[in-house]
C-alpha cells in the first residue's frame, strides 16, 4: 500500500518514512523536493493519487504564535481537501503531548492542527507524543558559547524511532480520532538531559536551566507536559540513547 509521509525528508518524517518500509508498504514522500509544497497545495493532487493514508510529520521551526497557526493551518487545510478529492482513508496527524496545557506559541499552531483534522470529513487518528530525546541535542545546537541556557522543562522523552513506529501502526489501523498519548520510560529533566549529552560528547559547557516567565513557565517546569493518562510507553531509555548513533549525529532542529 501506498502511504504518504507529509514532511517526509524531514528528522522525524525520514524516519516514518524507514518505519513505512520495514513494514512493507511504500512510502510517498511529500516535500518540496519532490514537487509537493503543503502551504501552496501544489502537487497534492497527483502525489495522493491511490495513496489510502497520510501521515502528517510535517513542521516549521517557530515559537511565533501567528506562524506556527498559519503554517499548520494552511498545510494541514491542503493536506485535509487533497486527501478528500483523493479518496484518502486515513489522515494520522504527529501532535504534542500538553498542546491544551502549556500557553506556548508553537503549541497554539498544534492545537489548531488538531481541530481541523478531528472535524474534517476524511477520517483521521492524532497521537499526541512528548517531546523527543532529540531535543535536547536541538537546544543545545541553538546556543553557542561556553554556557548552554534552557527552559527547565519536567518532561517524559522518548526516541523518535519510536514513535515513528507507533505512527506507522496507527495508520495501518482503523482511525480512532484523538490516540491514546506515546511518551517514554521515565520523567527527566531537560536541564539534566543536556548535561548528560554534553558529557557524552566529552564537553565542559555550562548548563544554566531559567524558567520561562508566567504560566508557560509553570507549567513546563511542573506537569504541563506529561502524560495524564495510560498509553503505549517507548522501551529505550534515556542513556540507552546516549550510547546509539543517533545521538552523536543530532545536532538540527527535530521538533
Amino acid at each position: 500500500m501506498r502511504i504518504a509521509v507529509a514532511g517526509g525528508t524531514g528528522w522525524v518524517g525520514r524516519l516514518v518514512v524507514d518505519a513505512v518500509r520495514a513494514a512493507g508498504h511504500e512510502p510517498v514522500t511529500l516535500a518540496r523536493s519532490t514537487g509537493v509544497d503543503l502551504i501552496r497545495g501544489s502537487g497534492l493532487d497527483q502525489a495522493l493519487t491511490a495513496t489510502p493514508v497520510v501521515i502528517d510529520v510535517s513542521n516549521v521551526s517557530t515559537i511565533n504564535r501567528r506562524r506556527s497557526e498559519e503554517f499548520f493551518g494552511t498545510a494541514t487545510g491542503n493536506l485535509l481537501a487533497a486527501g478528500q478529492r483523493a479518496g484518502v482513508r486515513h489522515h494520522v496527524a504527529l501532535s504534542v503531548v500538553g498542546v491544551d496545557r502549556v500557553n506556548w506559541g508553537y503549541y497554539a499552531g498544534k492545537r489548531r492542527q488538531e481541530r481541523l483534522v478531528l472535524d474534517g470529513t476524511v477520517p483521521a487518528t492524532v497521537l499526541r507524543s512528548t517531546q523527543f530525546y532529540e531535543l535536547a541535542a536541538q537546544m543545545l545546537a541553538s546556543i553557542p558559547g561556553p554556557v548552554a541556557v534552557v527552559p527547565q522543562m519536567r518532561i517524559q522523552p522518548i526516541a523518535a524511532h519510536e514513535v515513528a513506529r507507533c505512527l506507522v501502526d496507527l495508520a495501518l489501523a482503523d482511525p480512532a480520532g484523538r490516540a491514546p498519548d506515546i511518551a517514554g520510560p521515565q520523567q527527566l529533566r531537560m536541564s539534566d538531559m543536556a548535561r548528560r549529552l554534553l558529557r557524552s560528547r566529552g564537553s565542559h559547557r555550562v548548563v544554566l536551566p531559567v524558567r520561562l516567565p508566567g504560566s508557560t513557565g509553570r507549567a513546563m517546569a511542573g506537569d504541563g507536559l506529561l502524560p495524564t493518562a495510560p498509553g503505549p510507553r517507548g522501551n529505550q531509555t534515556f542513556d540507552q540513547w546516549l550510547g546509539s548513533p543517533a545521538a552523536q549525529k543530532t545536532t538540527g532542529r527535530t521538533r
